[in-house]
């Protein structure tokens, strides 16, 4: 009897004692529910979101009931980002947001929660500006970023052969920044351009000069930086000109499975792409994966799995903070080490909010190798964490100095 009151008593006292706003936590995920990148996020990464936060509660028996999630559709438009953060904030009073996605909305919403006191914990955009030049104390970047997938396809490509390169590439941020970086990641790694790179119009659907451009310089490596619906058509492309029957091998800037789908894996067999995780990697990640492929119908995208890793760690640093405090939270983040069936081996960089992880590099597989659906990666090399992200060395981040 004696032990069933203090038990009562310290269960008591552990609930009064949370600083919650509103006695929840609220977390909005906000994404590109219909457009092109809406596959590899989309509904399904509010899915993601919601089962981290059930899984959270039946750990937490103290927050029952008190963690919430809402969704909000950003377009593609950084303008609505904007306007859509700042209804969740002060409409719906989120405490975090997560998923984003697309890298014009990525910066548009840091910009907004470094003055609202929110937290954001991107998963999906690319640009490695969040945790460099426009890096902010209330922005935590997760599971990617363009210099991550430079220095690892570059690097792994060039040794495993690949000397001399064409680049093709988006022309606006994202696109550009990830061509300088995956030049000199090739450089540096015994590698060179045959030719200055070509921007390309986006969005596009013709990529026909640039692909006889390509036959007519003939390097081992044709890149692509292009994503979505403009990396569908490049690598439909490059089939229908048969360049990989010239020799010309395919190296991919940015890859996600709904990519793979549209075209089927033969289109992509033998292209190299640095990926942060993807579900079948393992026994920990396919145990995930099933129980979210229960829960959503379809096998998760990597960046599905990047927003309930981000959704978890969040939501642990809220109980060692003892509050949603975004201050407080912020400081239980920072420099917290952790592995999940998402992110190895990680940690949470305090000088630019980098959440550096192992990371691996793969192969698309032949249809015939493939065993069951969406079974389209090999690794063929890794990259641990503290090589695998820009070092802080190289850093523009000018947070707390």
């Amino acid at each position: 009897m004696k032990a069933t009151c203090l038990a009562a008593l310290f269960f008591a006292a552990s609930t009064s004692a949370q600083q919650l706003s509103d006695d929840k936590v609220k977390l909005g995920v906000l994404q590109d529910m219909n457009g092109p990148y809406a596959a590899l996020g989309g509904a399904g990464s509010v899915k993601a979101a919601e089962m981290a936060a059930e899984a959270f509660m039946k750990r937490h028996p103290e927050y029952a009931g008190k963690v919430e999630v809402i969704s909000f559709d950003h377009q593609n438009k950084a303008d609505v980002a904007s306007t859509k953060a700042l209804e969740m904030i002060e409409r719906n009073g989120v405490d975090a947001i997560f998923g984003v996605g697309n890298s014009a909305c990525a910066l548009a919403v840091a910009g907004v929660v470094k003055t609202r006191n929110v937290l954001l914990m991107e998963s999906g955009s690319g640009t490695s500006e969040l945790t460099n030049e426009q890096c902010n104390t209330h922005t935590f970047h997760y599971a990617y970023d363009t210099w991550m997938l430079a220095n690892g396809t570059g690097t792994a490509v060039t040794k495993r052969g690949g000397k001399t390169w064409f680049i093709i590439y988006p022309n606006y941020k994202f696109g550009q920044t990830l061509d300088v970086q995956m030049r000199k990641a090739v450089e540096a790694a015994g590698g060179r351009m045959v030719a200055a790179s070509d921007a390309t119009p986006f969005p596009n659907t013709d990529f026909s000069s640039y692909l006889l451009k390509a036959q007519s310089l003939r390097p081992e490596v044709f890149a692509t930086m292009q994503v979505g619906a403009d990396l569908v058509n490049v690598v439909k492309q490059y089939n229908e000109f048969a360049l990989k029957k010239e020799g010309i091998g395919l190296a991919i800037g940015l890859l996600g499975e709904a990519d793979i789908d549209a075209l089927g894996q033969d289109a992509y067999a033998g292209a190299v792409v640095t990926l942060p995780w993807f579900w079948n990697i393992d026994e920990q990640s396919k145990r995930w994966s099933g129980e979210f492929e229960k829960a959503f119908g379809k096998k998760p995208s990597w960046h599905q799995g990047g927003v309930y890793s981000a959704v978890n760690t969040y939501l642990e640093a809220v109980v060692r903070a003892n509050s949603d405090n975004a201050e407080k939270v912020r400081a239980a983040l920072e420099g917290y080490h952790f592995s999940d069936f998402f992110a190895r081996n990680a940690t949470i960089r305090p000088q630019d909010h980098r959440v550096i992880l192992d990371v691996v590099q793969v192969e698309v597989k032949p249809k015939s190798e493939a065993k069951e659906e969406r079974n389209y990666f090999k690794v063929v090399s890794r990259t641990p964490a503290a090589e695998a992200f820009m070092p802080l060395s190289e850093s523009k981040c000018q947070m707390g100095k």
